[in-house]
């Protein structure tokens, strides 16, 4: 691993600095991290080659385009904390080593893991909560697959919004010879297949970034019920974070539950203030430590100032931000989404009147929550809320 700096001609403005620190992951294939000073006045980049005095010339005019299109006309969104809700625990450490020697956690790739018996029963254990929530507030359940529709995504600006998070689903060209040349060619190298690009077909799926895409794609073209539709379901998702994906905090596959509003503003709105607090009484049962505040998705470059400072300008987006005692830091476990009537008026979801519909969604990522669950209790079950412990020796799924 090789590092250098670069100093801007203009310092980044403090606000800034965590977002444009997230995009400089996508700078170039040979970044593998980086960092930004105190003062945002300079930039650190680790490379996997010894960069020539060229490529940092490059990559220095791309780190300056990059805060230029972040910083143009950009003001300082007010991010509000709405609840704070401290717990006793007793984690220092981060608990990934452990969980990753227990193999609890097992890295199978690139922010893609797999999960052993005592993270899969907490995570069975959130997923019972959430369900019995999502009942309670009359959810109807779905099934969704992992795979979603490009044409959708377009439809959408997922494409416009989310560019560098995208996964593309693909297989081999249906030609017989093409099929037998990779089986008989095709090998990997550094973790990636090595098999010309044109063996290949083109992109007919892609895989999903989040859970309530599919049922705003279900409802293309129909008329949702007066009194509004609430939903529910569970499945896996996948966002692209480049050398961002750490540990649990950032992963490419990921499963989440999510609770989904359709209907008016009102209706919308209500449901999800009145979820705020049956969310907290689940973060109370496992005395999670959290904050509740306004937020902004991490949109690309281009459309970054215009969609945060609307975001941040009507609030939103509410995020759930877990405490990681070992770094004295959060991650976002969980979020409360409006998105106005754009996917009414893009897909043609109407209430009885006509009117565009609006649509809401609140989501739990597991990974994150059980990540940080075991942040702030230990890997120690002995050190678990009692009644979590309880819970599970009930359910048999960890012997005490």
């Amino acid at each position: 691993m090789h590092s250098f700096d670069f100093k801007l001609p203009t310092p980044i403005s403090p606000h800034l600095i965590r977002d444009v620190l997230a995009k400089l992951a996508y700078l170039d294939e040979e970044v593998r991290g980086a960092q930004i000073s105190k003062d945002g006045g300079t930039v650190t980049l680790s490379t996997s080659m010894m960069p020539t005095s060229e490529v940092k010339t490059a990559l220095g005019e791309r780190i300056v385009h990059l805060v230029e299109e972040m910083s143009k006309g950009r003001f300082e969104p007010i991010l509000r904390v709405i609840e704070t809700n401290e717990y006793a625990h007793c984690g220092t450490d981060d608990p990934l080593p452990d969980l990753l020697k227990t193999q609890e956690v097992i890295a199978e790739g690139p922010g893609f893991f797999g999960i052993g018996p005592m993270l899969s029963a907490l995570i069975d254990l959130f997923e019972r909560e959430l369900i019995t929530l999502a009942s309670a507030f009359g959810a109807v359940p779905f099934r969704f697959p992992a795979l979603i529709a490009p044409a959708y995504m377009e439809k959408v600006q997922y494409f416009k919004n989310f560019p560098h998070s995208l996964t593309f689903a693909t297989h081999l060209r249906e030609n017989i010879l093409n099929i037998e040349n990779f089986s008989a060619q095709a090998t990997t190298e550094n973790g990636r297949i090595t098999a010309d690009s044109g063996m290949y077909a083109g992109v007919p799926a892609m895989l999903s970034p989040t859970v309530c895409h599919h049922l705003y794609y279900f409802l293309s073209g129909k008329k949702v019920p007066n009194d509004g539709l609430t939903a529910t379901a569970c499945g896996h998702c996948f966002r692209y974070e480049s050398s961002n994906m750490v540990s649990l905090e950032r992963l490419w596959n990921f499963t989440m539950r999510e609770v989904i509003f359709v209907g008016s503003e009102e209706y919308v709105r209500m449901r999800l203030a009145d979820l705020q607090g049956s969310v907290r009484k689940i973060l109370e049962k496992f005395q999670l430590s959290h904050k509740l505040m306004t937020a902004n998705d991490p949109f690309f470059v281009g459309t970054f100032r215009d969609q945060v400072a609307y975001q941040a300008a009507f609030e939103l987006k509410y995020e759930i931000q877990a405490a990681l005692p070992f770094k004295q830091d959060t991650v976002a476990i969980g979020s409360f989404n409006r998105h106005g009537d754009f996917f009414g008026r893009s897909l043609d979801i109407q209430l009885q009147d006509g009117e565009a519909a609006h649509t809401g969604c609140f989501g739990i990522g597991f990974e994150r929550m059980a990540y940080a669950f075991v942040a702030q209790h230990t890997t120690n079950p002995d050190n678990w809320p009692e009644v979590v412990r309880k819970e599970l020796a009930a359910a048999r799924q960890i012997l005490f």
